[in-house]
Order: structure tokens, then sequence, then C-alpha cells
């Protein structure tokens, strides 16, 4: 008999984890061989406290502190750039940011493979890290077994049944009083397994490919760059890039693998940017994001069953939100006052969708 068991071992299961076991018995069963194999094993690793609607923006400014003080964060800066006929998507890009525009001089100077004869806008956010994911998830990992509880690898959830309490068969059997829905792109699975109506989870593709530095730069200091309208991305990783063609294509939740034409296609619209073509590719991969039908997490009990506690919909925003998205998932649990403004709270709950 435990109190919390928690379905998914990314970091929405390992935050939620953590925060619940300075409350009682906690168990995290994690269906692949390793934490985070999925989407959060595969994350861009940026926060930027800008990114995201009003609710996901209020839970990484709520996110910040925890964050900045445990040392995760490390300075990158994150650079827009675009092209003559992409002005209208830059200015709206850089006020959704808060960004400041840059010469075409001052973006050059921080990325020197940028075209000077493609490049027509720029502009730069210094309020951008990179974000140590690993060891956030080990931390969060360490401070429930800490607290005496379990994360458990290789534990698929096959049966899982309310009576007294909630019944859960996998590897093993537990019997545990809450059970704590955070299995991303397979949430909807999960609630299909407890009777819970689902709330509408889209797990979307998203792909990626290592380069080599281009030109045999240093990219090291480099911001991360954004194409306008999302376009793609490239960012600095372990003295290589990783380019991603920024899509977000609708599928089954599944162990996602590249798509290698829509690859091709976000790499020609980096390539324009940049006077060093894509020579090679050392690796490539994909992830799967998962939005809610509104876009933002979905947090807290369901109110058809409030013993069966939902942690999902992070889409591109896990590891930023993750302190304060699991900190408001424990308090509507306890019953405590949460720091958020009452807008976000509602804005986060399962109600919404029903």
């Amino acid at each position: 008999m435990i109190d919390f068991l928690i379905i998914g071992g990314g970091i929405a299961g390992l935050s939620t984890g953590a925060r619940l076991s300075a409350f009682g018995k906690v168990a995290v069963l994690e269906a692949e061989d390793a934490l985070g194999y999925h989407a959060s094993g595969r994350s861009a690793a940026l926060f930027e406290e800008s990114y995201g609607p009003p609710s996901v923006v209020a839970l990484n400014r709520a996110s910040a502190g925890f964050l900045h003080e445990g040392g995760y964060l490390t300075p990158r800066g994150l650079m827009m750039v675009a092209n003559a006929s992409q002005q209208e998507a830059f200015d709206r890009d850089v006020s959704d940011l808060s960004m400041q525009v840059i010469s075409n001089s001052d973006a050059v100077s921080r990325v020197p493979i940028l075209n000077p004869e493609v490049l027509s806008h720029a502009a730069i956010s210094d309020a951008a890290f990179d974000i140590d994911t690993d060891r956030l998830m080990q931390d969060f990992a360490r401070t429930i077994r800490r607290n005496d509880g379990e994360v458990l690898t290789k534990n698929r959830v096959t049966s899982l049944k309310k009576h007294k309490n909630w019944v859960v068969d996998g590897q093993h059997r537990y019997e545990a009083r809450l059970v704590i829905n955070a299995a991303g792109p397979w949430v909807d699975e999960v609630a299909a397994l407890a009777g819970i109506a689902p709330v509408g989870i889209s797990p979307k593709r998203r792909s990626m490919a290592r380069i080599p530095a281009p030109g045999g730069y240093d990219v090291r200091d480099w911001p991360m760059m954004l194409g306008a309208g999302e376009g793609w991305y490239a960012k600095p990783d372990a003295g290589s890039l990783i380019v991603s063609p920024s899509e977000a294509t609708p599928v089954p939740p599944h162990d996602a693998y590249a798509d290698d034409m829509i690859l091709a296609e976000g790499l020609a619209r980096y390539e324009e940017m940049m006077t060093e073509p894509v020579t090679r590719l050392e690796a490539n991969w994909a992830g799967l994001r998962s939005f809610t039908p509104d876009g933002t997490l979905v947090l807290g009990p369901e109110p058809s069953e409030p013993t069966f506690i939902w942690s999902a919909g992070q889409g591109g925003y896990g590891f930023q939100t993750s302190p304060a998205a699991s900190k408001l998932v424990a308090d509507l649990v306890t019953g405590a006052t949460s720091d958020l403004d009452a807008d976000s709270v509602n804005a986060l709950k399962p109600c919404r969708f029903r």
C-alpha cells in the first residue's frame, strides 16, 4: 500500500514524485528501460521565460528561482533571424518573446556563419539558458528515493482499477490511494485503462539532427538560433549543432524517429541563412511533444474521480515549467494554497475539458 503511484518516469513524473514524496510514500513506474526515454530525453533543453501561452509563462516565472538557485541553468542566449520576406513573423515573434532587435552586423559578430546577403532582421534575448536536464531529472529521482520512495524502470502498467483504492498491475501489483498520470503521449491510454475520459492529448513529432561544427568554428558560445515563425532552430550541443525543422506533426504515441523529408526541408531553411552548407549528419532522432486541445498543461485531480491526478500536456515546456507545475500538482492534491494566480491555476485544471 502506497500513497502516490506515478505512471511515467519523464520530467513530469519525477518532479511530481519529488514534490509528493514529502507527503507520503511514492512509487514512480516507467515502462521503458531508462528514465526520460521519450520526450524528456529528446528535449531542446532551453529555459526562456517568455516562451509559451500565458499559463505556461506563469509557470516559467514561478520555476525560474528553483532552476537558477539549483544551478541547473547556464547562459545561452536566443537569437531570432529572418530574411526579407519574413518581417511579419519576425515582428510577432520578437514581441511574443520580448526580444531586442539588433543590427545585422551585430548578429554576424555573434554567429559568424550567418549570411549577410540573406539576413534581413535579427533580434536577441540574453535571458535564455541551457537546462541541465539530466541532473534535474536525477535530482528529482534522488529526492524520491531519499524520502523512501521507489523509482522503477521496465514497469509497464497493464491494468488500473479503482476499488476502495487503486489496484495497479504491471511487473508487480500495487495498491495506491492516488494515481498520477504522467505518461506523456500515452496519458489518454492510461486514462482509458482507469475508465477515465481522455482529455484529447495530441502527440506531435519533432525531428532533429546533429551536424558537425560549421566551418570548424568553436560554437560553444553561440546563442541558440531560431528562424522567424519557428521554421527551424539550431542550438550548440557538445561542440556540434543540433538543427531541427521545428515541425509539429500529429502522430500516434510511439518511439519516434526522424522524418527524412521533413528533416531535409528544415535543414534547407537553416542553410538558406548560413554561409556554411550542411555536409553530413552525425546523428538524427525525433521526440514527441504532447499537447492538450488548448495548448497548455493539464494539472490536478480529475473532476469525475479526484483520486486520479493529471500531470500532462507539457508540449515543449516540460523542463522549464517542471518546478512550478509539480508544486501546483502537490498543492492541488494536498489542499495547499498555490503561489500562482487564480486565473493561471484555473487555466491548467482538468475541469476545463469537462
